[in-house]
């Protein structure tokens, strides 16, 4: 790639290397753009006779024809690519959904050469026609070479960004307490409303029961029988460990516990199973109030039937401390 000063009635069909401004200073063409036909025309009637222009050499790519084919193959899922001016692309979602992002694979794609991609975070929720992520390329170029390599980079190990939709999901809700079952539900039912209600959502399905094993896992097997998406259970009482009066239910009511506490604050005390492919969670005193907690960063992924692991709990340790 090579800058050149040239007569402007030679310069259609070249990229402009520096924008050009009217005398008054208003800008009249931006950089990179393009010159067409009747942009020389208006150069003319401004007075200009020379531009300063971007010759491509051979082996290297226009910035807006190769940021399209990285957008194409970075990402899967209902999503819509939208080329933006000044070797860019925006990816956005077409329906309600959770973003999934490989973070190690982003990395490696950022270190390759003249293209760089942003996203939105793991497991955040977008709303349709909400922006995921930008692609952006190096002004004007991108050798061919590099962009090949990256293409295989995308190919091999991609997708980078996945947008899982959230269809038709039904969140159940089993409030506990050890003296009351109806305590739990006046304590945390309006701010159980205000954390689903940030997702367009409300609890399909409620209970109460008693802190005692037998009748919190009857609880549980309710639920799990109208089959919803996940259950909730809000209890007034924090467990030590999976082998409290919650985690041995959740087991009795065939839970495998996947996870137990989290490099999060607030919401470290988390415990996570799986009911066949049903996520229980347990996350005491996350209920108690609307601000952001565990709950709020793993509600995302689960409502999009994505199995959250406990290795992905650990790792959101880096960023874990919310407040």
């Amino acid at each position: 790639m090579r800058a050149q000063t040239v007569a402007i009635d030679q310069s259609a069909g070249r990229l402009l290397c520096s924008p050009v401004f009217r005398p008054c200073g208003k800008k009249l063409l931006a950089k990179g753009h393009l010159i067409s036909p009747e942009d020389i025309e208006l150069l003319a009637s401004e007075g200009l006779r020379q531009v300063w222009v971007t010759v491509l050499d051979d082996d290297e790519v226009f910035e807006d024809d190769a940021v399209l084919p990285v957008a194409l193959a970075m990402a899967c899922g209902p999503l819509e690519v939208r080329p933006a001016a000044g070797g860019r692309a925006n990816l956005f979602t077409t329906a309600d959904g959770c973003v999934l992002v490989d973070d190690q694979l982003l990395k490696e794609v950022n270190c390759a050469g003249s293209v760089v991609v942003a996203t939105a975070p793991n497991f955040s929720f977008v709303p349709a026609g909400g922006r995921v992520a930008t692609v952006k390329s190096a002004p004007f170029a991108v050798p061919k070479g590099q962009l090949d390599a990256l293409l295989a980079l995308l190919e091999q190990g991609g997708p980078l960004l996945q947008a899982r939709p959230i269809e038709r999901p039904a969140v159940a809700v089993l409030y506990t307490d050890p003296m009351a079952s109806e305590r739990a539900r006046q304590l945390f039912e309006s701010v159980m409303r205000q954390r689903l209600g940030r997702f367009g959502l409300a609890p399909r399905f409620a209970l109460t029961a008693i802190e005692d094993e037998e009748q919190v896992a009857k609880g549980l097997a309710h639920l799990l029988h109208a089959e919803p998406t996940l259950i909730l259970v809000a209890s007034t009482t924090a467990p030590a460990g999976p082998g409290d009066t919650i985690g041995r239910a959740m087991a009795r009511a065939g839970c495998r516990i996947e996870r137990f506490l989290a490099p999060v604050e607030p919401g470290n005390l988390l415990l996570l199973g799986y009911a066949g492919d049903v996520p229980v969670i347990a996350a005491p005193g996350c209920y108690r109030s609307a601000k952001t907690n565990i709950v709020d960063l793993i509600l995302p992924p689960l409502l999009a039937r994505y199995p959250v692991s406990g290795w992905e709990i650990a790792c959101l340790g880096h960023g874990g401390l919310l407040s």
